[in-house]
């Protein structure tokens, strides 16, 4: 996310399914320093909040393991603190439909929820409202969320989203944006089914078999931790 200019420092988490446990990134390392082995694991069902893995998951597990259960159609969760969208949601601004790349979302927005504190409950229902019918939305004073169906797909769909919030962002300052319309954005996404990044045929096999892959292995079991 760093290398990709839309994250910076530590902030920012990231999410994938694993079967049937969540696989997230550990809490407050350097991302040029982190290992796959640094993982944290925890299961999609049972009691929430046990995890496995060397270091604990980042404090935003708690929206990453309810989108991964409320939305079948996701495969991961990108969040980061991308300057234009955070700069967007400091504003409480949604982003209209000012580029027809917009439909790649599902509608014709990308919602911002309200503020919630980091890593609490009130934050996790909050974006799950804002995601609703929608691959993206932004985090009031804070930052955005992108879900995917792979994790190639979501990093994709943060990049664009990015994209989208600092051509919002210029606009606003060069005079008055052009909203495209509703009709325009629907004609737009009836030609998104097969539109955006492709995958190998042997990716997309290897992220299936993959996928049904158990946690068996993990270290030991431990709480949910509350530290940064």
């Amino acid at each position: 996310m760093n290398a990709l200019g839309i994250n910076q420092g530590t902030s920012g988490n990231i999410s994938a399914r694993c079967g049937t446990r969540m696989l997230i990134t550990p809490s407050a390392t350097p991302y040029e320093d982190m290992r796959p082995e640094d993982l944290a694991s925890m299961p999609l069902e049972g009691k929430r909040g046990e995890w496995s893995g060397p270091l604990a998951p980042s404090t935003e597990w708690r929206f990453h393991l309810d989108i991964l259960r409320g939305r079948p159609d996701a495969g991961a969760v990108v969040h980061t603190h991308a300057t234009y969208c955070t700069t967007l949601s400091i504003l409480r601004r949604e982003i209209p439909a000012v580029h027809y790349m917009i439909a790649a979302f599902g509608g014709p927005t990308i919602r911002c929820a309200p503020y919630a504190l980091f890593g609490t409950e009130e934050l996790a229902q909050l974006a799950l409202q804002a995601l609703q019918d929608r691959q993206a939305c932004l985090l009031a004073n804070h930052g955005m969320i992108v879900v995917g169906p792979t994790l190639a797909r979501a990093m994709w769909l943060a990049v664009e989203l990015e994209t989208l919030a600092r051509q919002y962002y210029l606009s606003l300052q060069a005079g008055e944006p052009v909203i495209l319309s509703d009709a325009q954005i629907a004609e737009a996404t009836a030609q998104f089914a097969d539109y955006g990044l492709k995958e190998r045929p042997q990716a997309a096999n290897a992220a299936a078999s993959g996928g049904s892959r158990s946690s068996a292995g993990a270290p030991r079991q431990r709480r949910a931790a509350s530290r940064r």
